[in-house]
């Protein structure tokens, strides 16, 4: 059967036999069509707009804002530290506490070996256990400031009040 690119007109190349027609030239587009003749619908919010980006990349800049918040004071400390963030924790991450909310991956030191090269710590945030203890968008900002800030603070071995003054305090 043939595909219809609009009101009853045959599609260019579109014969009546079977298999594709002719390659599109070099300046044309491909055809992208569903089998009833729509085209594929475009994007319904534009770039500029914050509903473009998905909520990972939304709990991903939640993450880049906490670290900004903590840089002014402990940008040398920082440098060394990489942050990443995963879905759900490991299986054997989970344990009689409870589902974490974030872990400490210790960095590899020095060996001498230019295949395994020094790494620093890495403070991996999981995001659907974060998501799930916020009741809206400002509280799941501060709870995963607070959570870096902890891990943060466990990664130079002092009380999280040190890392961030105001940590704890109810608002």
């Amino acid at each position: 059967m043939a595909v219809h690119a609009g009101e009853g007109s045959p599609a260019p190349g579109a014969g009546s036999g079977p298999g594709p027609g002719p390659a599109p030239g070099p300046g044309a587009r491909p055809r992208r069509r569903d089998r009833h003749g729509r085209g594929l619908r475009g994007r319904l919010v534009p770039p500029g707009v914050p509903l473009y980006r998905s909520r990972s990349q939304q709990f991903d800049d939640l993450v880049l804002e906490a670290v900004a918040r903590l840089e002014p004071r402990w940008e040398n400390e920082l440098s060394d530290v990489e942050f990443a963030v995963q879905e759900v924790p490991d299986a054997d991450a989970i344990g009689d506490d409870g589902v974490p909310l974030a872990r400490i991956v210790r960095g590899a030191p020095d060996a001498g070996d230019p295949g395994n090269p020094a790494t620093g710590p890495r403070i991996v945030l999981f995001r659907r256990p974060l998501l799930a203890r916020a009741e809206d968008e400002d509280e799941l900002s501060e709870l995963v400031f607070d959570v870096v800030v902890e891990q943060f603070a466990e990664i130079l071995g002092v009380d999280p009040e040190v890392v961030d003054p105001g940590h704890g305090d109810l608002e």
